[in-house]
C-alpha cells in the first residue's frame, strides 16, 4: 500500500508541469494562456524551474560573446523576470515577448537589441550533459563489474542494463550487421542508451529531469546527422557504386541520371525520417500530458463543479499517458537504433555477397535452361 501511494504521489508530481503561476498567465487579463505554458515547457530556458514554484529557478551560467566588449559570463538569475544586468559597459537582458529575439539573451546598445554569440549552458544543454554522465557512468560500471567478476552475472539495476545491452546487440546489431557488428556496436549502443535516458529524464518534472530533449528537433537532427556521417563515411565501394551507377537499365542512368539522382535524394531522406520520427513522437507525448493537465484549470475557471470533475479525469488520463510514454521512450530509442543499424548495414556492401548473389542467379538460370520442356498431350 505504501508503494502504491508513493507511485501515485510521483505520478501526481509529474503531471504538474503546467505551473499555474508561471508566465503562462496573460499579462493583461490575468487568465491562463495554454499556448504560452505549452511552448514554455517544450522550449529551452536559461534556468531550471523548481517544481510547484515557478517563481524560483535554479540559475544556469550565461556565456555570451560580443565583438566589441568580448566575453561575458554571469548567472541567469540576473536577467530572469525581466531583469537587466550590466557587465562593465555592456548591458544584457532576456528579450520580451514583443521582441523578435523573444526568450534569448540580447545586448542593449542605445536602446536597441542586438543578438550576441550565445554559448550559454541552457536547460537543454545541462540535461544533455546529465544524460551523457549517466550513460557513461552506467557503461563504465558494467564494464568494471565484468572485469572484476568475469564469470558472474550482475543483478538488480545493473543486471537490467546488461539485459538491454544483450537485447540490442544480439537482436538488432549482430542480426543485421553480422561480422561488422563489433565495429559499429559502440556507436549504436551509445545512441540507444542516450536516447532512452533523454526520453526518461524528460518525463520527470523534478530536477534533473524536465527537459524536453528529444522533443527538440535540433537534438534529434544532430543524432540523425551522426548516423548519416557514420553510414556514408564508412560506406564501402559497392555502396557508392550502387548510388552513382546502380544496377539498372542504361537508359535510367544515361543521358539523364534518373536513378543516381533518386539514390542521392534517398541519402538525405533517411536522416530526415530519423529526425522527424523521434521528434514528433516524443513532443506529441509531452504535449498530450500538458493539455490534459491544463483542462483542470480551464474548466475550474468556468465552474468549480466542472473543474472538480475534470480534475479526476484529467489526472487519471495524465497518469495513463505517462505510463504509455515510458513504453514509448523505449520503443523510440529502439526504432532509432534499429533504423540506424539498417542504414549502416545497407552501406556495408561486400563484394563477396555480390559474388554469391550472382552465382546463385546463374545457378537458377542454368537450372531453368537445363530443365526439360513439358511433354505435349
Amino acid at each position: 500500500m505504501k508503494k502504491l501511494l508513493y507511485i501515485l504521489f510521483l505520478a501526481l508530481a509529474a503531471v504538474m508541469p503546467c505551473r499555474v503561476h508561471a508566465s503562462g498567465h496573460d499579462g493583461d487579463s490575468g487568465k491562463i494562456s495554454p499556448k504560452d505554458i505549452i511552448f514554455e515547457h517544450l522550449g529551452d530556458g536559461y534556468g531550471w524551474e523548481v517544481p510547484f514554484n515557478h517563481h524560483k529557478r535554479i540559475p544556469l551560467p550565461v556565456i555570451v560573446f560580443d565583438k566589441e566588449s568580448g566575453l561575458h559570463v554571469f548567472s541567469s538569475a540576473h536577467v530572469t523576470d525581466g531583469g537587466t544586468y550590466r557587465d562593465g559597459n555592456a548591458e544584457f537582458r532576456i528579450a520580451p515577448k514583443d521582441s523578435p529575439y523573444h526568450g534569448i539573451v540580447v545586448q542593449i546598445i542605445d536602446g536597441k537589441e542586438y543578438k550576441p554569440w550565445d554559448i550559454s549552458i541552457t536547460k537543454n544543454v545541462c540535461a544533455i550533459l546529465i544524460a551523457v554522465i549517466l550513460v557513461c557512468g552506467l557503461m563504465f560500471w558494467l564494464a568494471r563489474f565484468h572485469k572484476n567478476h568475469p564469470y558472474k552475472a550482475p543483478r538488480k539495476g545493473l543486471g537490467l542494463i546488461e539485459i538491454l545491452v544483450t537485447f540490442i546487440y544480439d537482436g538488432v546489431i549482430k542480426a543485421t550487421l553480422g561480422k561488422d557488428a563489433r565495429r559499429f556496436a559502440p556507436y549504436l549502443l551509445a545512441v540507444f542508451f542516450f536516447i532512452l535516458f533523454m526520453n526518461l529524464l524528460g518525463l520527470i518534472v523534478v530536477f534533473p529531469g524536465g527537459a524536453n530533449l528529444t522533443g527538440n528537433i535540433a537534438v534529434t537532427l544532430v543524432l540523425a546527422v551522426l548516423t548519416f556521417l557514420v553510414t556514408n563515411i564508412w560506406g564501402t565501394r559497392g555502396y557508392w557504386k550502387e548510388i552513382f551507377w546502380p544496377d539498372v537499365p542504361l537508359w535510367l542512368k544515361f543521358p539523364l541520371p534518373i536513378m543516381p539522382m533518386i539514390e542521392i535524394f534517398g541519402m538525405f531522406t533517411k536522416p530526415a525520417a530519423l529526425t522527424v520520427r523521434l521528434f514528433a513522437n516524443m513532443m506529441g507525448g509531452h504535449m498530450i500530458v500538458i493539455v490534459l493537465t491544463l483542462l483542470i484549470f480551464i474548466f475550474a475557471s468556468m465552474n468549480m463543479v466542472a473543474g472538480s470533475a475534470t480534475t479526476v479525469v484529467s489526472v487519471a488520463f495524465s497518469i495513463f499517458m505517462l505510463l504509455i510514454d515510458v513504453l514509448v521512450s523505449f520503443i523510440q530509442a529502439y526504432v532509432f537504433t534499429m533504423l540506424s543499424t539498417i542504414f549502416i548495414g545497407l552501406a556495408q556492401h561486400h563484394e563477396e555477397h555480390e559474388k554469391e548473389h550472382k552465382e546463385a542467379v546463374d545457378r537458377t538460370q542454368g537450372g531453368a535452361k537445363a530443365a526439360p520442356a513439358p511433354a505435349k498431350a
